[in-house]
Parts: C-alpha cells; structure tokens; sequence
C-alpha cells in the first residue's frame, strides 16, 4: 500500500513493524511498535496514527479557531512546548498561529475520559488549569507534582480527590485518531456547567472549508508577524 503524506517528498509504504526491529516516528518522535508508513530511501517513518492524522481539528481545548497540523513549529526557534503537558517539540504539532497554541500530536487526540488500574472509577480530561492554591498537588501515580498550568485527568467522584498526569493515566491507552462526529459545517465549543472541570459541547455554525480553513489561519499567521515586526521597529525607533 503506497501514500503520499504532506510532510514528505516521496511515496510512503505501509508496513509492520517485526519483532526487534526499532524505529521513530518523525511525526511525534516517539517508537514505532507496530504499523509504520515509511521511506525506505530517507529513513522517514511515521506512525499510523501520526500519518492518518487530520490536517486540522475543530479541538475542545481552543474553541477560537481550528487547530492547523503543521510538519515543523513556526517558531524561529524552530520548537514549541506543547499546551497540554507542557513538553518541547520540534516536529508534527497541532498549531494555532494566532493565539500561539501548539499541541503535540498524541496530546491532541487524549481521550476524554479512561479507566487506569490504579482507580476504580473512570477519569476524565480537564484542560482547564487547576485552580488550588497553597501547597503544590501531586500525581497518584507517579507521585511527582503536577503543573497548575496543564491538563490533567481528574476522578469528578465528591468522595474522591485524584488527579494524575495526562501521560500517566494514558501510558497503557493506544493513541487513536480524534473523532470529530459533528458535519463540516459545525465546530464544537465547551459550554459551562457548574463543574469547572467538565465539559459540555454545543455546536456553531461555519460555512468554510477545510481549504478556506487552512488559508485563513495562514493569512491570520502572516498578520500577526507583520504587526510584530512592525511594533518592534516602532519600538526600536523610540530609542
């Protein structure tokens, strides 16, 4: 089976990853278990799930504006740190230029909620930051402390206070494609309930297409390094 994949000159070919062998994947930098496209001829590899991943994303987290998967950060410094575990990154991410929001690949597609061995009820995303002040709150299971700044999973359970890291309670879940179930023409955008930590989703009408998407997050991109540059001449000019 042959693909073409935007990130990469040449013709991809699907194939199983045997029993020792050791590969990465360019997209997300992270090994390659099991099926992989890949270029023989550049070394290139990709995961399934990183090779079929959308081109843009209608995300929970940024109900703003869709998030637009790019194959290298637009950053000069050529990385980013990812919004959701606050981890760097210097290939595939899941980016809006405008408000400066960048997600890794796996972090884009964390499933809303999952079940861990080390919990008996189910826990559920949150990307809202935690609100606690005081003393620093750890995870339940590695026991390392946990950013206020990032997601994290959470048992909603009154009787229940546990929060743990988004890779710790997805270290046994295999990342899968994100589902979007809403036609083209809808975006999803968290409503409030009286849970901070919830989400609700409603549905908003928008008639652009994933092209007309795609061209105005890079004219939106240009934009705004233009007016940084030009602030940063007025700027400079003051002195």
């Amino acid at each position: 089976m042959e693909y073409k994949h935007f990130s990469h000159q040449h013709t991809l070919t699907l194939y199983k990853v045997q029993p020792g062998q050791q590969f990465q994947c360019h997209g997300c930098h992270l090994p390659c278990n099991d099926s992989i496209f890949a270029c023989w001829r550049c070394n290139f590899f990709l995961h399934d799930h990183c090779g079929n991943a959308n081109r843009y994303v209608k995300h929970p987290s940024h109900s703003l504006h869709p998030l637009v998967l790019v194959p290298s950060p637009t950053y000069c410094s050529g990385s980013f740190l990812c919004n959701a575990c606050g981890g760097p990154g210097s290939t595939f991410s899941y980016c809006c230029a405008l408000c400066e929001v960048d997600l890794h690949v796996h972090c884009a597609y964390l499933p809303p909620k999952v079940s861990h061995k080390s919990h008996q009820h189910e826990v559920y995303l949150s990307f809202r930051p935690m609100d606690k002040k005081g003393s620093p709150e750890y995870c339940k299971i590695c026991v390392k402390e946990l950013s206020t700044k990032h997601w994290s999973y959470f048992c909603d359970k009154p009787e229940c206070d546990f929060r743990v890291h988004t890779f710790c309670a997805t270290s046994e879940v295999k990342p899968g494609l994100y589902l979007d179930d809403e036609p083209d023409d809808q975006v999803q955008i968290p409503a409030s309930t009286g849970n901070q930590n919830t989400c609700v989703y409603q549905t908003q009408v928008t008639a652009a297409s994933p092209e007309e998407v795609l061209a105005e997050m890079f004219q939106l991109q240009m934009q705004l390094q233009m007016a940084q540059q030009l602030n940063q001449i007025i700027n400079s000019a003051k002195f």
